[in-house]
C-alpha cells in the first residue's frame, strides 16, 4: 500500500506541474482532464500523506523500543497504542480510497424509464420514479434535461428519457438500473384491490464524441410528423426524428422539440450513450462470467427494488435492505439506499 500511495503522490505532483504549462492552459480539453484527475487524487494524497507519516512515526517508535534509552522507551509506550489505532483506521480508509474507480463514474448520466407490466398503473409508476429522480437531482444540485418522452392521458409515461448533469452523477446513479416493482391500490382500481406493477430503469453514462465514433454512413435518419401534443406546428411539419444505427439495429426516436435539428441532436446523444453501454456490456460479460457481482448494475431484467405503499416500505432486494420511510423516498430522499449499495459494492471489491 505504501508504494501505491507514493506513486499517487508523485503523479499528483506531476499533474500540478503540468497544469501550469502555458500550452496545457491553452488546451481546454487537456486542462479539464488534468483538473479532473487532480481532483480525484486529492483525497488520496491528503489521507495517504497522513498514513505515511503515521507509519514513519511507528517505525521511529519501534526503533526507540529496540534501543537503550529507558526514558524515551517510556514515552514511546505511552503513544504507541494511539499510533497503532490511527494506523489501523487509516489503513481501512485507504483500502476504500484505493479501489480502482470506474472511469465513467464522473460522467453525466442518461436515465431511461419505461413502463413495464401493469398497464396504466405501470405508466403512472414510471412517472413517480421520474419525479423521484428529479427531486433527488434537485437536492444534489444537479441539472436535468428531458430528452424524449411518451405520455399517457393519466399523467404517466410509457417512456421518459432525461439527462442528469453534475458532479459524479453516473457513479451515484448507476445502481438504479433494473426493474422497480410497486405494490399499491391504483387510482384506476374501483374495488380497492392491491396491484403489482413494474417499471424498468436504465442508467447510461453520457457518451462524448471521443468515447463513441458514429459513422454517418451507418445511420438511417427518418423524419415524420409528431404524434404528441404540440399544436398545429408540430402536427403539420415533419420535426420528429427516427435514427437507426444499421450495424447494431439500435433505434432512437425524438419528437419533443419543435426543431428538427434539436430533435436530431437529442436523438444522437441518446444513441451515443446506448452504443457506449453496449460496448461496455460486451467487455463486462467476460468479467461477469468469472465473478458475479452482488450489486448488479447491468442486468436490467432483474427485480432490484419493491415499493410497498400499504406498508410504507421500500426494499432493495440486492442487499436485503428495507426502509419504512417510503413517503420520503418517493420525494427524492434516496441517499440512504444509494449509500448502502455503494458500500456493498465496495465491500465486494475489497474481497478481491
Amino acid at each position: 500500500m505504501r508504494e501505491r500511495i507514493q506513486e499517487i503522490i508523485k503523479r499528483n505532483d506531476e499533474i500540478s506541474a503540468e497544469m501550469t504549462q502555458p500550452e496545457v492552459i491553452a488546451n481546454q480539453h487537456r486542462y479539464r482532464d488534468l483538473a479532473k484527475e487532480h481532483k480525484d487524487l486529492s483525497q488520496i494524497v491528503s489521507k495517504g500523506s497522513r498514513y505515511l507519516q503515521v507509519l514513519a512515526n511507528l517505525e521511529d517508535d519501534h526503533a526507540i523500543l529496540n534501543g537503550n534509552d529507558e526514558d524515551l522507551k517510556q514515552l514511546v509506550r505511552e503513544e504507541l497504542d494511539d499510533l497503532e489505532k490511527q494506523e489501523a483506521d487509516l489503513r481501512e480508509e485507504m483500502k476504500l480510497l484505493l479501489i480502482p474507480k470506474d472511469p465513467n463514474d464522473y460522467k453525466n448520466a442518461i436515465v431511461e424509464i419505461r413502463a413495464g407490466t401493469g398497464g396504466d398503473e405501470a405508466a403512472i409508476f414510471a412517472a413517480d420514479l421520474h419525479r423521484m429522480y428529479l427531486k433527488f437531482a434537485e437536492r444534489k444540485g444537479w441539472r436535468t434535461e428531458e430528452l424524449s418522452s411518451s405520455e399517457i392521458g393519466l399523467g404517466g409515461f410509457k417512456e421518459v428519457i432525461f439527462l442528469m448533469s453534475g458532479d459524479n452523477v453516473y457513479g451515484t446513479m448507476k445502481f438504479e438500473s433494473g426493474v422497480h416493482r410497486v405494490q399499491r391500490v391504483p387510482v384506476t382500481e374501483t374495488q380497492g384491490r392491491i396491484h403489482t406493477s413494474a417499471a424498468t430503469v436504465a442508467v447510461l453514462p453520457e457518451a462524448e464524441e471521443v468515447d463513441v465514433a458514429i459513422n454517418a454512413n451507418e445511420l438511417r435518419i427518418d423524419t415524420y410528423r409528431s404524434s404528441g401534443a404540440g399544436g398545429q406546428h408540430v402536427n403539420k411539419v415533419e420535426t420528429a426524428i427516427r435514427i437507426t444505427h444499421l450495424p447494431t439495429g439500435l433505434v432512437v426516436t425524438c419528437q419533443d422539440e419543435k426543431s428538427q435539428f434539436k430533435n436530431k441532436e437529442k436523438a444522437l446523444k441518446i444513441l451515443r450513450s446506448r452504443l457506449l453501454a453496449l460496448k461496455e456490456a460486451e467487455q463486462e460479460a467476460e468479467i461477469a462470467a468469472k465473478r458475479r457481482s452482488m450489486v448488479s448494475t447491468g442486468d436490467r431484467s432483474a427485480k432490484i427494488r419493491t415499493y410497498n405503499f400499504p406498508q410504507g416500505r421500500v426494499t432493495d432486494h440486492r442487499i436485503n435492505l428495507t426502509l419504512y420511510r417510503l413517503a420520503e423516498v418517493m420525494v427524492g430522499e434516496i441517499d440512504e439506499l444509494i449509500s448502502a449499495l455503494q458500500m456493498a459494492h465496495n465491500s465486494e471489491l475489497l474481497k478481491g
